[in-house]
């Protein structure tokens, strides 16, 4: 398909599948000492399906607030665990962070993706007082984009929550995917691919700040793009980072990236 390569972010980063490996064992790693000494809240159910489940983790002292950050994969790969490690940076500041899984294609729409993740933020939102912050990744920022427009059904008093939005590299205007090998999975169409895209709605007058990596493909930095403008809001690009060490900063409290999603 014609757009295939334009969306192939593994092919253009050297051993791609190196940070895979290391991504699973550095979440494995944090989210066992975590969980050791009394500070995570592992498998969650804010949901029937056997997907709809989430991590809690927690900082030192009493959460200040609530990070919820949302996985990649295209929507169709990958779950919570993969990512444990990234919650490193939120906590140290002193916010609670949950990670939720959610159900794939081609089993589940996009549509439905959408709506598990308000669920998910829900359930989070019942365990954590305070401002909540979302962020989340490629797909995931996406579907974090999308729990600003007004068709997504969420609690009221959850969405009065909402404090800011941090979309890293996120997919915003789905119709090129489409034009994809892999749209054999997700199975849009023309209606679902406007529906879900977040550049065809009118956000809630919530803070958004688009990050994407200087050196990924350029259809990333044209989806930040095309966000950014659609919506009015910020757009950043961090210097030296491809589709995949984009996510190292969210290990740093000190971090552009950290400081941004946490940034009242």
């Amino acid at each position: 398909m014609k757009n295939d390569i334009a969306y192939a972010n593994a092919d253009f980063i050297p051993n791609a599948a190196d940070y895979i490996d290391t991504w699973v064992d550095a979440a494995r790693e944090f989210r066992e000492t975590e969980a050791a000494i009394g500070r995570a809240r592992l498998n969650a159910a804010y949901g029937a399906h056997e997907r709809e489940k989430l991590d809690l983790f927690h900082p030192a002292g009493r959460a200040e607030g609530l990070v919820v950050f949302v996985h990649g994969g295209y929507w169709h790969k990958f779950d919570r665990s993969y990512w444990s490690h990234f919650a490193r940076g939120c906590t140290a500041r002193g916010f609670a962070v949950a990670m939720p899984s959610y159900p794939l294609a081609p089993e589940a729409r996009i549509t439905q993706i959408t709506r598990s993740i308000a669920r998910a933020v829900e359930k989070a939102a019942s365990y954590v007082k305070g401002p909540i912050y979302l962020t989340g990744h490629s797909a995931g920022g996406h579907l974090v984009a999308r729990m600003l427009c007004r068709d997504v059904a969420m609690q009221t008093e959850v969405r009065n929550r909402i404090a800011r939005v941090v979309p890293i590299s996120p997919l915003a205007d789905l119709r090129p995917l489409l034009e994809t090998t892999m749209n054999q999975s997700l199975k849009l169409n023309e209606a679902e691919a406007i529906a879900e895209s977040p550049v065809d709605h009118t956000p809630l007058p919530v803070p958004v700040t688009t990050w994407v990596g200087a050196e990924e493909r350029p259809v990333f930095l044209d989806q930040a793009r095309w966000l950014s403008e659609a919506w009015r809001r910020d757009m950043r690009i961090a210097p030296g980072r491809h589709h995949f060490d984009i996510l190292d900063d969210l290990e740093r409290p000190d971090s552009p990236l950290v400081r941004s999603i946490l940034r009242d």
